[in-house]
């Protein structure tokens, strides 16, 4: 990657966004634009005490030298090409309003109003906020369910197959890519399928931007035969929380109505930090990529050796043989089951959080999913290990048993004529949660993380749902987007 250069003549090595905003905020200014702080003269003494004063020095908006987000020509192109060839797409969009926005254009990119759309029915609240703006209709397909681990995992070519055949009108297909837990699905043939129909192929690869940097990493997206992907930069490599990428390869996404959609959902006064982090991330992983992942695949090899000797704790691994929805797997991720020792993943998040400073990324009902990035230290390991060590002693033997959870209820097609828009636009009413059964639901529901909905607008609202949510409840998860936080009530659609 070093020794290419684009067509503005800057290599790998260079990042020509940060390096201009660095300049200008080192310049002499009077300021009499946005923001109001000035430049950092403005802002609260305490704000300043705990960021310093240089971030809010850079904190700049779209001067001339620092191009436009929406039609860019300098700075930001040249560093949106950069990025394109990092990460081996034709073209690539910085994402100031997280993967959030690129999944909501990338709906919106290739569905209109009514159209059909192929999407797994646990894809993240964003593609439900996708379906909502666009209008189009959601063909859910169930992803394989693997009980003895409690997790849901990818949906499979066949199942994507069948879709197809029932749906010949679809306009695209959406897949997750990878799981939260590192899960990946054989994306290449469900890319087969998806071009087979014409249509192109979306995926939220939300936590897999470092998938292109390591041979034992999974295939990227892209090269697996996705047309349009979503990075989280800011989620696995050195971005700022709300940086994000769009890469598109090919020429089934017309990239100029992806660029009017994303005007659409990103701010028109994006933050230049933010931008800049997607540019100095991508820079390092061009240049030190192979050499931080090989780091980080390390210490997760450290941490699944170590913990899987803690008696009462097991730890995902690969199945042999392999199983449906379950093609290859990001060792960066670790998830440690609790279930053996009385533990609910909740339970235990809270006590390794207040006992031991330790935090993972995803706790539910029997296991912890932990994210082990470039950020990560052996003293990391070290201590999360170490923590592990003596939740297992003091819960050894298990000190109550703890009953199998539903997983994850999912239909796997509506079951209103409702799509998401008319449900959500829909005039409503608020009523007891015992008397919403086979109503049709006017609200997005679902436990976060990981953003999954259980309930979205437009279908009906079954009893396992509720039960499952009441259940994330008592077991200390957090459920968002319900107008009563307590689930006594739940929004309708009106007869």
């Amino acid at each position: 990657m070093l020794s290419r250069s684009n067509s503005f003549g800057e290599t790998q090595v260079q990042m020509p966004l940060l390096a201009a905003l660095r300049s200008l905020s080192r310049e002499a200014d009077t300021p009499f634009y946005a923001p109001g702080h000035k430049r950092g003269r403005g802002i609260s003494p305490t704000l300043a005490e705990l960021m310093g004063a240089s971030v809010f020095q850079a904190d700049l908006p779209e001067l001339p030298e620092l191009d436009n987000l929406f039609a860019p020509e300098g700075v930001i192109a040249k560093a949106q090409q950069l990025a394109a060839k990092a990460f081996e797409a034709d073209r690539t969009w910085f994402l100031a309003n997280g993967s959030t926005c690129g999944i909501v254009a990338a709906i919106l990119a290739t569905c209109g109003d009514g159209d059909k759309i192929i999407l797994p029915r646990n894809s993240h609240q964003s593609a439900i906020a996708g379906l909502i703006l666009s209008g189009a209709t959601p063909i859910f397909v169930n992803p394989e369910y693997e009980p003895s681990l409690d997790l849901a995992l990818s949906v499979t070519p066949e199942a994507v197959e069948r879709a197809l055949k029932q749906h010949p009108d679809a306009k695209a297909v959406m897949v997750v890519y990878p799981t939260y837990q590192g899960i990946c699905g054989d994306l290449s043939e469900i890319a087969r399928l998806a071009h087979q129909s014409e249509i192109p192929l979306l995926a939220d690869e939300a936590h897999g931007a470092h998938f292109g940097f390591h041979p034992d990493l999974p295939p990227t997206a892209l090269s697996a035969g996705a047309d349009l992907t979503v990075q989280s930069a800011h989620k696995v490599l050195g971005a700022m929380t709300q940086a994000s990428m769009l890469h598109v390869r090919g020429d089934r996404i017309d990239s100029h109505r992806l660029s009017q959609a994303l005007q659409l959902v990103q701010s028109t006064s994006p933050s230049y930090l933010l931008l800049a982090s997607l540019d100095a991330a991508r820079q390092q992983m061009a240049v030190q990529g192979e050499e931080l992942m090989s780091r980080t695949l390390a210490l997760g090899d450290r941490a699944r050796a170590a913990i899987a000797q803690i008696p009462g704790l097991w730890v995902l691994e690969t199945p042999k043989p392999p199983i449906p929805g379950w093609k290859e797997r990001d060792l960066t991720r670790l998830t440690v089951g609790v279930n053996l020792l009385g533990l609910r993943g909740f339970e235990a998040d809270e006590i390794l959080r207040q006992r031991f400073c330790v935090t993972a990324e995803l706790p539910l009902p029997h296991h912890l999913t932990f994210m082990i990035t470039l950020g990560n230290t052996a003293t990391d390991i070290d201590t999360l290990t170490q923590a592990f060590q003596t939740l297992a002693r003091d819960r050894n033997p298990p000190q109550s048993s703890i009953s199998p959870s539903p997983h994850l209820p999912i239909s796997p097609v509506p079951l209103s004529p409702l799509t998401p828009r008319q449900a959500f636009f829909a005039a409503a009413e608020t009523l007891p949660t015992n008397q919403t059964i086979g109503r049709i639901s006017t609200e997005l529901i679902c436990p976060y993380p990981p953003g999954i909905p259980v309930l979205m607008p437009g279908e009906a609202i079954a009893t396992d749902s509720l039960a499952y949510l009441q259940q994330i409840l008592a077991l200390g998860g957090c459920i968002t987007g319900c107008s009563d936080p307590t689930l006594q009530t739940l929004k309708v659609v009106r007869k």
